[in-house]
């Protein structure tokens, strides 16, 4: 798609413009900045807080952090993605507070408890339900975004950043500073996990 490489091309030419602009003393620069990224960000907090209000408090922090700090930004990795390890992190820590304080608690989808207490991996149907194609309705979308927030730390993330920000496994891999295999065998098995949780949420709604 070269139209795109050529839009992605020409903002990070951009970007890198307004952060000399910003460095030599132009610090409006820096709203520029917040109207070419506040977008993408706020789709990557709200995809892994699944709150409108919380996802706009993480993104405005970090605005405000990398305010403070772009004088010093060296361009070890593109802006984007420094942004971005901003705004997981602090939804990271949003999303282990909310759940201290009893906020959107529920239970892991990756794991399960049996008769006798013990905890083990569910057993995982293979292609009755694709939790990856287009969402259909609002209804399914809710207890997809659900199903997320139930996923393990790692998956959730991965799969947030794949398919909610239509992200290249080369960018997630950057982000989360992981290898590009890991972001691969992450997205089988948070795709595994949350196929089994639809479908579960299918079985107990039948009369």
């Amino acid at each position: 798609m070269p139209v795109a490489a050529d839009k992605d091309n020409e903002i990070i030419r951009e970007t890198a413009q307004l952060i000399q602009a910003f460095k030599a003393g132009d610090k409006m620069a820096f709203d520029r900045l917040v109207t070419l990224y506040a977008p993408k960000l706020y789709r990557t907090a709200y995809g892994l807080l699944s709150s409108k209000q919380d996802a706009e408090e993480v993104v405005q922090d970090a605005f405000v952090r990398a305010f403070r700090a772009l004088d010093n930004f060296r361009g070890d990795s593109s802006f984007e993605t420094w942004m971005q390890r901003i705004v997981i992190n602090l939804s990271r820590n949003k999303f282990h507070w909310n759940r201290r304080r009893g906020e959107g608690l529920m239970t892991s989808i990756s794991e399960t408890v049996d008769e006798t207490g013990e905890t083990k991996v569910i057993a995982l149907p293979d292609e009755r339900l694709r939790p990856d194609t287009k969402l259909e309705n609002a209804e399914m979308e809710k207890h997809v975004l659900k199903g997320l927030q139930a996923l393990p730390e790692s998956l959730r993330e991965t799969m947030i950043l794949r398919h909610v920000n239509d992200m290249p496994y080369e960018k997630i891999a950057e982000h989360l500073e992981c290898k590009v295999g890991t972001v691969k065998s992450r997205l089988a098995r948070g795709r595994e996990l949350l196929k089994t949780y639809l479908l579960n949420l299918d079985r107990s709604a039948r009369p």
